[in-house]
């Protein structure tokens, strides 16, 4: 292939097979120096596996890769890296014992003095620096066990901004980020490709790729299906390339009727957190909890599920006061709960589908010490038909299915338990347009059966697409209570951005 010098980067003929199935055939992508180049498909699609072959942590069966006018011929990450080639990927990867700033220059230390000794100092001023000229308000010298999904996220973005790349992939940048945090990125990503640095940007978020991306290539089942600048495409055609159809509604209206009571939340408040919250809940109704990094949003639904312990205040299940100092207790009052981090707190990789859905609820699958498992495998496989979950059986690790499908076995661990009340944290980060869509028609599923939701979520498209009602936070207080019809995305930020008021519950 002819070397043009206004690409930076260059692929060919990239093919990837992985016990006799392609996960890759044949797949080609350019991209130019200075401009931001949206690489869109489904889960499965072949997008994370064309990544880690760029940036070495995999090897091409076959192919070419032309990396700033030279053939890339090494799979070793360090080479790549110093080649000019950073990656933030979807999963986070930190070292939770050190600090902000010993994990933005890890393994690009400085040493000083006679005996070579680690210069903490100079590292911390110089991660303050890059924190500070990205608009991010993090301490460098906080451990990283001690910061939320999204100030990691942040952290993860300045490590590799401070790697000088030439090129930097972005695997879901926003998945935990707020609206206001996700302008910051933007303005980091501007100031990025005016100095000439590409962007490789992967995002199921349509409006973000819509305003930031210059060129748009799409994959589709391992295969390049087009390249094209985004400005001759739109969201229709965009969705039509990635999954191969038309998804006419993305949002599903909610026809169930406000049943009873369910939750009701009095003056919570859980020092350092949030204070004063008050809110009620009903059956058949999905809630929607808006709000920026640090609004307490996660906060108040580790809370009421047990994970942490309230100040003050009072909890109430169908109006009866109810006790919650640990999940098994809130499981107990039929409270269920989808964490924000699957990886982490949602699921066990390495067991099978059918084990992960079943362990929260083994005590109604046992007869004295032994599990009887033709009940436990006919539950597990009612559960998966019901949540179309796509699995090559009850037995496949959870580790080897797409997001949104990891997502719904996750949901349905929960919904085995019976629940009333459903916490859904996040519940389409990371996952593709249409398993969004599967996991938006379960929602009304639910609310139809007459579950009570609460669902957080950093999209605003997606808490006015699905939710009832909204219920805004800001700096851990609650600035608006909005009906569907009051909401929009101008109102949320307004309220989300605002001090508390005393007279806005």
């Amino acid at each position: 292939m002819p070397i043009n010098q206004e690409y930076i980067l260059r692929v060919s003929g990239l093919t990837k097979t992985f016990s006799g199935v392609k996960a890759l055939d044949n797949v080609q992508l350019a991209v130019r120096k200075g401009e931001v180049h949206a690489l869109m498909g489904e889960n499965g699609a072949g997008k994370s596996t064309f990544m880690k072959l760029l940036i070495g942590l995999q090897t091409p069966d076959s192919g070419e890769i032309i990396f700033d006018g030279k053939a890339l011929k090494t799979s070793n990450v360090n080479d790549v890296l110093k080649k000019g080639m950073s990656m933030i990927h979807q999963e986070i990867l930190a070292v939770p014992d050190l600090t902000v700033a010993q994990n933005i220059f890890l393994g690009r230390e400085t040493n000083s003095g006679l005996f070579s000794w680690l210069d903490d100092k100079k590292l911390t001023k110089q991660a303050g620096e890059l924190l500070e000229q990205m608009g991010v308000s993090i301490q460098p010298t906080v451990k990283m066990k001690y910061l939320s999904v999204a100030e990691r996220q942040m952290v993860d973005i300045a490590k590799a901004i401070s790697n000088d790349a030439k090129i930097i992939i972005m695997d879901e940048p926003t998945s935990a980020l707020s609206s206001k945090e996700v302008a910051t990125l933007f303005r980091i990503i501007r100031e990025l490709t005016k100095k000439g640095v590409a962007i490789i940007y992967i995002s199921h978020k349509m409006e973000e790729i819509f305003a930031i991306a210059d060129t748009i290539t799409v994959l589709r089942d391992g295969k390049y299906i087009v390249t094209k600048p985004a400005s001759e495409l739109d969201v229709t055609t965009l969705i039509t390339l990635m999954v191969g159809r038309e998804i006419n509604t993305l949002f599903p209206t909610n026809f169930s009727p406000q049943g009873e009571k369910i939750l009701s939340v009095r003056n919570l408040s859980r020092t350092g957190h949030f204070s004063t919250i008050n809110f009620d809940v009903y059956a058949g109704e999905v809630l929607g909890l808006a709000g920026l990094m640090g609004a307490g949003r996660t906060e108040i639904a580790r809370t009421i599920f047990g994970l942490d312990r309230f100040t003050s205040g009072e909890i109430y299940i169908k109006g009866k006061k109810a006790k919650i100092n640990s999940p098994h207790e809130a499981i107990r009052h039929g409270i269920g709960y989808v964490s924000e981090d699957r990886k982490q707190f949602g699921f066990i990789p390495r067991l099978s589908v059918k084990h992960n859905i079943t362990l929260a609820s083994l005590s109604t699958l046992v007869s004295g010490p032994f599990i009887k498992s033709k009940r436990e495998n006919e539950t597990a496989t009612t559960m998966m038909a019901d949540l179309k979950i796509k699995a090559s059986s009850l037995n496949q690790q959870v580790i080897y299915l797409s997001g949104g499908n990891q997502q719904k076995v996750v949901i349905a661990k929960v919904l085995l338990a019976k629940p009333v009340l459903v916490i859904l944290d996040e519940p389409t980060r990371g996952i593709d347009i249409g398993a969004k869509a599967e996991i938006y028609k379960l929602i009304n599923q639910l609310t139809a059966s007459g579950i009570a939701v609460i669902m957080i979520s950093s999209e605003l498209p997606e808490i006015l697409g699905m939710s009832d009602r909204v219920l805004v936070l800001s700096k851990g207080k609650q600035t608006a209570m909005l009906s569907g019809a009051e909401a929009t995305q101008e109102t949320i930020m307004r309220y989300a951005m605002q001090s508390y008021s005393p007279t806005s519950h």
